[in-house]
C-alpha cells in the first residue's frame, strides 16, 4: 500500500513540475509507449501472463496508426492492377487469377476515370452457374470509395467498416487516380505484413555482387539504400522516396532498360529493366579509386 501511494505522489509532482515549468503533459500515447519502452530495456522475458514481443510490437503499432494519412500506406498509382469495362469476360476471368486480389478496379479510358471495381467472389458466382453467357456481356460491378491521400488511416478504417467497402481509390488534388488502398493495407501497419497463398515469395531489393556492384529493384527505399549501400545515393534537391525516383530524376524522364547515369556520388546507375511508365530494376556500380581520390581532393 505504501508504494502505490509513493508512486501516485511521484506521479503527482511530476504532473505539477511539468505545469509550473510550462512543459507539455505527456499524452496517453506516451505514457503506454514509454511502459513498453521500459519493460523492453529490461531485457527480461515476458512473464506469464504478460504482454508477448509480438503483442508489444503489434500494440505499438495501434499506438502509432493514428498518426499515419492514407498517401503514407497507398499502393501507388503505378502498382496498380486493374482492367478496363470492355474487357471480355474470359479475359476478366484470367486477369483476376493472375492478379491474385480478391477485387480490381474498373476503368472506362484510363486510371483516372474508374467507374468501380469488380469482386472475385462476384464472378465466382457467375461461373458457377450453368447457363451460358455471352463474353461479351457485361459483368457485375460495385463501387469502391474515393478517398483523398491526406485523410487519416483510422477515418479510412471506420469508413470501410461502416461502409463494408473494402477497396478505397486515393484521389490527388485534380480528381485523379494517386493510389489504392485495401483494408488488407491498413490491417498489415497493425499486424505486419501478411502473406498468403496468392503472394510472391519475398524478394530482397538490394543485392551486392562479389565485384562491389548491386542489383537493386526500383522500388528500394532510400532510407535502405543509404543505409546499405552509400548515404549519398540517397542526397537530392527533390522529394523522392525510391531509387527508381532517383533513376528518374537524374534522366529528366522515365529511361529505357540499358540508360547509363552518372550520380554525383560517383556511383553509376545502369537501368536494367523499365516499361513505359516507369523504372523496374538496376545495377548500381560503385565509384572508381580515382573519382573517390578526386572527391577527397574537392577537384570535382
Amino acid at each position: 500500500m505504501a508504494d502505490d501511494s509513493s508512486s501516485g505522489a511521484l506521479r503527482f509532482l511530476q504532473k505539477w513540475k511539468g505545469r509550473i515549468m510550462g512543459e507539455p503533459e505527456p499524452t496517453l500515447r506516451d505514457q503506454i509507449e514509454d511502459v513498453i519502452d521500459e519493460a523492453e530495456e529490461d531485457g527480461d522475458a515476458p512473464e506469464a501472463g504478460d504482454l508477448s514481443e509480438v503483442e508489444r510490437d503489434m500494440l505499438r503499432n495501434v499506438l502509432h496508426f493514428g498518426e499515419q494519412t492514407v498517401g503514407d500506406v497507398a499502393v501507388p498509382r503505378a502498382d496498380i492492377i486493374a482492367v478496363p469495362e470492355s474487357i471480355p469476360f474470359p479475359e476478366l476471368v484470367k486477369a483476376l487469377a493472375d492478379a491474385g486480389h480478391s477485387r480490381l478496379p474498373v476503368y472506362r479510358d484510363d486510371l483516372d476515370s474508374i467507374t468501380g471495381m469488380v469482386l472475385m467472389k462476384d464472378i465466382f458466382a457467375i461461373l458457377a452457374d450453368d447457363a451460358k453467357r455471352a463474353p461479351s456481356a457485361p459483368f457485375p460491378t460495385r463501387q469502391p470509395l474515393f478517398v483523398p491521400a491526406s485523410m487519416g488511416t483510422v477515418d479510412l478504417l471506420g469508413r470501410m467498416r461502416a461502409e463494408q467497402v473494402h477497396l478505397a481509390i486515393v484521389t490527388d488534388e485534380y480528381g485523379g487516380t494517386d493510389g489504392l488502398v485495401t483494408l488488407e493495407d491498413l490491417v498489415e501497419e497493425i499486424f505486419d505484413e501478411i502473406a498468403d497463398e496468392h503472394d510472391d515469395a519475398p524478394v530482397d531489393l538490394l543485392v551486392r555482387h562479389e565485384d562491389g556492384s548491386w542489383s537493386a529493384d526500383a522500388r528500394a527505399p532510400l532510407d535502405d539504400v543509404a543505409e546499405e549501400i552509400d548515404p549519398r545515393l540517397a542526397e537530392t534537391d527533390v522529394d523522392i522516396d525510391t531509387l527508381g525516383g532517383v533513376a528518374f530524376w537524374l534522366a529528366g524522364q522515365v529511361p529505357e532498360a540499358g540508360t547509363r547515369l552518372a550520380h554525383a556520388s560517383g556511383w553509376t546507375i545502369e537501368v536494367t529493366e523499365a516499361d513505359d511508365r516507369r523504372v523496374l530494376a538496376m545495377r548500381l556500380y560503385p565509384p572508381t579509386d580515382a573519382q573517390e581520390e578526386e572527391k577527397s581532393d574537392g577537384t570535382d
